[in-house]
């Protein structure tokens, strides 16, 4: 793991140009919410070439950002020529499934599970469960919620994940690090320019 400064800088450099690239060095006209899909998409793809498409989580960042018509462009305006090379990456990465669909995939287990659980306390006689069984099951939920919040987290065996897990926090981090710098920045130079 490289040193968290040199790992901010690169993040930055790569956030400013990307940003430049979507188009914000230009006075047009844009939209609150069309200006924050560019700032969050720049910063996630910043965060993933800065990993070189190297860990599994910015394969899958980068291929989600190339999902749809208008983020690819975007995407693509934002990695600038190291695009190429990095969806080439990012192209061994299984497909990622619309969240949409996991949401409802979700609901759907819920209100499926409801039932069943309804069912099996009338049908089945109390029984105590075995610490082993429940600590099985609460790894088991914990490991799924994981997966759901780590990108490509889905196709990742449990080790893997964990892997991968310490790595997105890292970059996480670094990135959580250099916007409040930038914030800190800005608020700072607006107030001396009042």
């Amino acid at each position: 793991m490289r040193h968290p400064s040199s790992l901010k800088q690169e993040f930055l450099k790569k956030w400013i140009l990307g940003l430049q690239r979507c188009g914000f060095s230009s006075k047009k006209s844009t939209s609150i919410m069309e200006r924050k899909k560019a700032i969050k998409l720049s910063a996630d793809l910043a965060m993933a070439s800065t990993r070189n498409g190297t860990a599994c989580w910015s394969r899958a960042l980068i291929a989600n950002a190339s999902r749809d018509h208008e983020s690819k462009i975007l995407a693509e305006q934002i990695l600038g020529p190291e695009s190429q090379s990095l969806k080439k990456a990012s192209s061994t990465m299984p497909p990622v499934i619309c969240s949409r669909r996991i949401r409802s995939k979700k609901i759907l287990k819920r209100s499926c599970s409801s039932q069943v659980r309804r069912v099996r306390k009338i049908a089945l006689p109390q029984k105590v469960l075995s610490a082993n069984s429940v600590a099985k099951r609460l790894v088991q939920k914990r490991t799924n919620i994981l997966k759901s919040l780590v990108p490509g987290g889905e196709y990742m065996d449990d080790i893997s994940l964990i892997e991968e897990t310490l790595d997105y926090i890292a970059y996480l981090r670094a990135q959580v690090d250099v916007m409040r710098f930038v914030a800190s920045a800005t608020e700072v130079v607006n107030r001396n320019s009042d």
